[in-house]
């Protein structure tokens, strides 16, 4: 997964604190989002800024459907592929809070069957921090897999058994399939379905009512074609198949939802104070380059307090998009596109409305 490039904190809250505020301060964001449908990066775009709970901007641009004409709005659903991985470490951080999972533990203790490794042990945190030593799809066709696995437990059984690529919790290496171990785990300890458990105790808690687990059998009212960008040309994309991956990469939300979940995490509704400042300290292990990385989330304040910015990338077959919170600001910001391939360019673009909203709370704040 490529990073966002540190942005060091005097700029996003010092520099900004003396500019006043143009007429429309989001126009510039706004013609951003139009920019990546006209320059034919996306077939469509959505991204939306909420401070202190209130969305303050919003703009959608291009098709939901090419096809059948349907453009892409703030609701249209749209996969958030590794923007599932922070939601599942929260639901792993309230099972901590409520002292049935520790950190420390080896995974066979809420996970009986699984693999001791030759060398090393596999703790909770270890899977939360991608430093358990587990690899990534072994494929092409694994990664765009089209075989529909019945139970979490069935995903799991796929990669259970390799060997790992580094001794668990000596060095950093990304892998979706960690936090498919890590939704085996809420179902052993929850004793819920991951679905149920994620649906009762995140998006019905937040208000989320546009977000749930892509099941490939369905079909979904509103939900956005999916897009690939190949060589500056947007193809139609190969509907693949996310039940290897549900915890990690597998589910739809909107901008809308995406906002209320960032919102309630800055509000400490979901987990702690306390608990979120362990999930945003530095817990990848000897990381070559990029931003750090949490307990589900990579760290984008800065390398003196890499947790004052805090979000995720999600990128797979019809989605490039970004999710990142300003806690202390309590400031959300959700970028969804149903196009892939363009992940670099949504990530640069994140920049804009860092800077953007910074700006405007600034002037909110400063406001008689």
């Amino acid at each position: 997964m490529k990073k966002l490039a540190y942005y060091p904190l005097f700029i996003l809250l010092f520099v900004f604190c003396g500019r006043s505020l143009a007429q429309d301060p989001f126009q510039g964001i706004t013609d951003g989002v139009d920019r990546f449908v006209k320059d034919q990066k996306v077939a469509g775009m959505s991204a939306a800024i909420a401070i202190n709970g209130k969305k303050v901007w919003s703009h959608a641009a291009g098709m939901a459907n090419k096809k059948g004409a349907a453009p892409i709005a703030e609701t249209t659903l749209i996969r958030t592929a590794s923007i599932a991985k922070p939601m599942t470490a929260i639901a792993v951080m309230q099972l901590v809070e409520q002292g049935l999972v520790k950190l420390d533990e080896p995974i066979q203790t809420y996970i009986p069957n699984y693999p001791k490794p030759k060398k090393g042990t596999i703790t909770v945190k270890d899977l939360l921090a991608h430093n358990a030593g587990l690899g990534g799809y072994k494929s092409a066709k694994e990664a765009e897999s089209q075989v529909e696995y019945a139970t979490m437990e069935a995903a799991m059984n796929v990669f259970k058994d390799r060997k790992l690529i580094h001794t668990p919790g000596t060095q950093f290496a990304y892998t979706t399939y960690g936090y498919v171990v890590l939704g085996v785990l809420i179902e052993k300890v929850s004793g819920k379905s991951y679905e149920t458990y994620m649906q009762e105790n995140i998006w019905d808690k937040v208000g989320m009512p546009n977000t749930g687990v892509e099941h490939a059998d369905k079909t979904y009212a509103n939900k956005a074609a999916l897009y690939h960008n190949r060589k500056g040309k947007i193809k139609d994309g190969k509907k693949n198949n996310l039940s290897n991956r549900i915890p990690g990469g597998g589910f739809y939300s909107t901008v809308e939802d995406l906002l209320k979940f960032g919102d309630a995490v800055a509000d400490h509704r979901l987990i702690s104070e306390e608990s979120l400042k362990l999930m945003s300290e530095v817990r990848s292990i000897n990381k070559g380059g990029g931003n750090p990385y949490g307990y589900g989330w990579y760290l984008y304040g800065g390398p003196e307090t890499p947790h004052a910015i805090i979000g995720h990338t999600g990128e797979q077959t019809g989605t490039s998009s970004m999710l990142i919170i300003i806690p202390a600001r309590k400031i959300t910001i959700a970028i969804m596109s149903n196009t892939s391939g363009v992940l670099q360019d949504v990530m640069r673009f994140s920049v804009n409305l860092i800077e953007t909203s910074v700006t405007v709370d600034n002037e909110q704040r400063d406001a008689p």
